[in-house]
């Protein structure tokens, strides 16, 4: 059986009428936007912004279902309500995240060569 891609095509199809190109453009946006933010989640963590850190992390939810990078979304999810003075969890919670977002970048990366 094989493993469960990290983008749902499928999903995406819905929103791009499945053209290759349309697809390929929004998965470079996401890429670029999701990288970015995943990546200022720990500097937020360390300000202790828990304003930003809820405005981030429902942005990537709501931008990672849209392409249906379905897990990485759940990864978001269970980052939103996390209490910023638990840095442990907190800590816990953005490996988690960056461990999904870097199979979505890889995901993208491959569909982007092909």
């Amino acid at each position: 059986m094989p493993a469960k891609a990290a983008v749902d095509l499928k999903h995406l199809a819905r929103y791009t009428g499945g053209d290759a190109t349309v697809n390929a453009e929004v998965l470079r946006l996401f890429d670029a936007q999701a990288n970015d933010l995943v990546a200022r989640l720990q500097a937020i963590l360390d300000a202790r912004d828990a304003k930003s850190w809820k405005e981030i992390t429902h942005t990537i939810k709501g931008a990672a279902r849209g392409i249906g990078a379905f897990d990485m979304a759940d990864a978001a999810a269970r980052c939103e309500p996390i209490d910023l003075a638990d840095r442990q969890n907190a800590s816990t919670a953005i490996a988690a995240l960056k461990t999904h977002s870097d199979a979505v970048q890889a995901f993208i990366r491959a569909y982007l060569v092909n």
